[in-house]
């Protein structure tokens, strides 16, 4: 059985909120790049209660066009995709590290 590397807890949260308001890599990463909460996203997207609020996806998508005067990111990147580049840089670092001990 293969043993799955652990995605870290930072990122394990917006994949949760990914999976919970159905919501598209772009989203997240527009969440994301917005520096909004994904703990909080349960009194965003309470539009079937609150029929004046747009839905989740249209609001992110609506306040990145206001603060970045685009429809999406360049370079969508999923959380899975970013953790894993995290934990290359990490290992990177370690080596650089290790190697640095050895030769002094």
């Amino acid at each position: 059985m293969a043993n799955k590397a652990k995605v870290p807890e930072k990122y394990q949260v917006w994949i949760n909120a990914r999976k919970r308001y159905h919501l598209s890599h772009a989203h997240i990463q527009m969440a994301r790049e917005l520096g909004m909460n994904p703990k909080k996203f349960g009194k965003i997207a309470n539009h079937k209660q609150e029929p004046w609020k747009a839905p989740l996806p249209v609001f992110i998508e609506d306040i990145y066009l206001k603060r970045f005067g685009k429809t999406r990111p360049d370079d969508v990147k999923t959380i899975e995709q970013l953790a894993k580049i995290q934990e290359k840089k990490k290992a990177e670092r370690s080596k650089r590290k290790q190697l640095k001990k050895q030769g002094v």
